[in-house]
């Protein structure tokens, strides 16, 4: 199947990363929980999944996060219905017999490994956190997704036990048309891509 230019416009073209975002519209629960149904069908390795999501969606929760922002995402964040904490599971191979049932002994390699559990861990909560941004998108929220933090900061704040690990932060809702910048160049194919 081949998505129509409707979808892919939605999806890529006129998506944007948004600055600020429409108060006057909440982000229903519903709408995160569909966003989650499609984002998790999306392949990881040995289906491994260590994405996890912590959605800030009160302005008490999110009051919490700004300590750990930098000074130029405080007011976006502020703007924004819902945060997203897009963290990785550094346990997920504990997931093992619900995960990877045919051969749940394949993850004991993840569990006496910490150097390959952190690399598969990271690169698929990553890949997964990339699926995330294009399931917001699909289900009609805009985003903001966000580098500009201390790590360790959210880690203690959020995930004070250790076992989830911050990647990268992602403001969702409905964005504001006034706060959009134009859009920036991208590399062209022979720029970016080689054919072998």
């Amino acid at each position: 199947m081949v998505l129509d230019t409707a979808g892919a416009d939605a999806l890529f073209l006129n998506a944007r990363s948004q600055n600020g975002f429409l108060a006057d519209r909440p982000v229903e629960e519903a709408t995160l929980r569909r966003l989650y149904e499609l984002m998790k069908m999306g392949p990881t390795s040995a289906n491994c999944s260590p994405l996890r999501v912590v959605f800030l969606t009160t302005a008490e929760a999110r009051a919490r996060l700004v300590p750990a922002l930098s000074p130029g995402n405080v007011a976006k964040t502020a703007s924004a219905p819902v945060t997203a904490l897009l963290a990785w599971d550094t346990r997920f191979f504990e997931q093992a017999t619900r995960l990877f049932p045919h051969n749940p002994q394949l993850y004991d390699g993840f569990a006496n490994n910490a150097e390959h559990a952190h690399a598969t861990a990271f690169r698929n909560a990553t890949l997964q956190a990339g699926y995330f941004l294009l399931a917001a998108r699909a289900v009609g929220l805009d985003c903001g997704p966000m580098s500009g933090f201390n790590e360790a900061l959210v880690n203690s704040t959020f995930f004070p036990d250790g076992q989830y690990r911050i990647n990268f932060l992602c403001n969702l809702g409905y964005g504001d048309p006034e706060k959009l910048f134009g859009r920036l160049p991208r590399l062209a194919f022979e720029e970016a891509c080689e054919l072998l």
